[in-house]
């Protein structure tokens, strides 16, 4: 079917004010022939073009987006299309993991001069939105419900759960520091309200750090609470990956290296919590968990279970190649020590994932999406997310999301968090491990993770000098090619 004739599309398009509507209008001035299925908006320049408009475009009923902007070196802002061209395909990487395909999506680059250009580009565009039909919706897609038995990724490194010897050196270390009015208070973890479950600990006495632990049962990222305490001098305990959240904030001045202890030592895994209380049937009442080597034996209603750590152990903590603390200013004991020929495996829902074909992948998150409670818990335990009090998913100006419990709204909120992660998630798996109803939502992060490693090599919270990959560009970028729309 010719794209001049027949039914149109929901075709969106993000055009730059200075060169790409002007080459619209040009176009148009001379009369070209143009497809009537686009819908145009007109935006001051391509940088401005926040990845979350495509995306709510796609997942509201478009066909297909097209994003236009001046010509690399050309734009009229100097810098904005350089950003938008890092952002745009970071997205276009994306897109897939939620079942959308990223044909669907473009961006390209067309000045004021270029009227036939313009033409060229809408009609091939337009022509390749027709070839592939009408987009699956959302709301539509076969929900998928059950998650199968996935085979859990091999270790880097043996993971153990015994007690640490070191224990008692870093203490020591914590005590003196206190005493030394070096900081107001360290966060560290405590047990719970029962023996398998720990809660942040603020020691502000000598007293109050007798009642530090450390071990798999440290679950929690206490970089989280950094922020609130931004301008105090305060001490934080961490493991390797919480390490990485404390670059990350620092990366991005939202704490001072100057007000900040960090106290670290060697991590040998921690527990999935969860897979605790699978193997354990649900229980009443857990009396007492003890680890041992590479074993957790825990006592629940009065009978003995020994969970190997193998198979109880986080994701993350599978494929963990920063198990010391990145940066520090005491480190009690030894560094934890991984094969140098020691090479990560996927994780198993991206290997589930990666296994689905657009349309399951859509239904698997139409199904797991559903069970959504929009507690927020994900969002408020992530080290990375500092803006709660101001959040999208609370705002009324703009009006991004409603309160309607649909599954597209609570879907929308949960790429809205991703994509805000992007450059920036530690692979912490906070999200993951909060969510109250079992959702994997970190396999979204996981791949804007993958997407930011292939296209920029990079890998957030390592170095606390480095530059987040979204907030710099390069004029000649080594991973993205310009794309070429057939047929303009």
């Amino acid at each position: 079917m010719s794209v001049l004739t027949g039914k149109e599309l929901r075709i969106v398009g993000f055009l730059c004010n200075w060169c790409s509507y002007g080459g619209a209008d040009t176009a148009g001035v001379a009369r070209f022939t143009q497809p009537t299925d686009l819908r145009i908006i007109r935006v001051p320049c391509s940088g401005r073009v926040n990845p979350l408009f495509p995306l709510k475009a796609l997942l509201s009923g478009a066909d297909g987006v097209l994003v236009s902007g001046c010509h690399p070196r050309d734009c009229h802002y100097s810098e904005g299309n350089f950003y938008a061209r890092r952002r745009l395909e970071v997205l276009k990487e994306f897109l897939p993991i939620v079942g959308i395909d990223p044909r669907r999506f473009e961006y390209t680059w067309v000045s004021a001069s270029e009227g036939q250009r313009w033409q060229q580009v809408v009609t091939a565009f337009t022509d390749r939105i027709h070839k592939l039909g009408p987009a699956p919706r959302f709301e539509d897609a076969r929900p998928i419900y059950d998650l199968p038995a996935l085979t859990p990724a091999a270790p880097l490194r043996p993971l153990g759960c015994g007690t640490s010897p070191a224990l008692a050196e870093l203490k020591d270390q914590i005590k003196a520091a206190l005493e030394a009015k070096e900081v107001e208070f360290v966060m560290g973890w405590q047990i719970g309200h029962d023996p398998l479950h720990t809660t942040p600990l603020f020691m502000r006495t000598p007293e109050d750090v007798d009642k530090l632990v450390w071990g798999p049962l440290n679950v929690h990222s206490l970089a989280t609470f950094l922020p609130q305490h931004k301008g105090k001098k305060v001490g934080i305990v961490v493991k390797g990956c919480d390490s990485r959240g404390v670059v990350e904030l620092l990366q991005e001045n939202l704490i001072k290296r100057e007000d900040v202890v960090i106290f670290g030592m060697g991590c040998n895994g921690t527990v999935d919590v969860n897979k605790v209380l699978a193997k354990l049937g649900d229980p009443s009442c857990i009396e007492a968990v003890q680890g041992g080597g590479a074993t957790l034996k825990v006592t629940a209603d009065g009978q003995t279970v020994d969970l190997p750590m193998f198979e109880i152990a986080q994701d993350k903590c599978r494929a963990c190649t920063v198990p010391n603390a990145v940066i520090h200013d005491h480190f009690a004991g030894s560094p934890t020590k991984i094969p140098d020929d020691a090479t990560p495996e996927p994780a198993a829902i991206m290997n589930f994932l990666d296994g689905l074909s657009l349309e399951e992948r859509m239904g698997f998150w139409r199904g797991q999406i559903e069970r959504c409670i929009r507690c927020y818990a994900c969002r408020n335990a992530c080290p990375m997310c500092v803006c709660r009090d101001h959040c999208v998913a609370d705002s009324r100006e703009p009006h991004w999301l409603t309160q309607e419990d649909s599954p597209t709204q609570k879907m929308f909120f949960q790429l809205i968090h991703a994509l805000h992660l992007a450059g920036r998630c530690t692979g912490c798996g906070e999200c993951n491990r909060a969510c109250p109803m079992g959702i994997p939502v970190g396999a979204l992060k996981m791949q804007i993770g993958r997407t930011v490693k292939k296209l920029f090599e990079y890998a957030p919270g390592m170095d606390e000098n480095a530059v987040p990959p979204l907030l710099g560009f390069e004029l000649e970028e080594k991973n993205i090619h310009e794309h070429h729309i057939e047929g303009a």
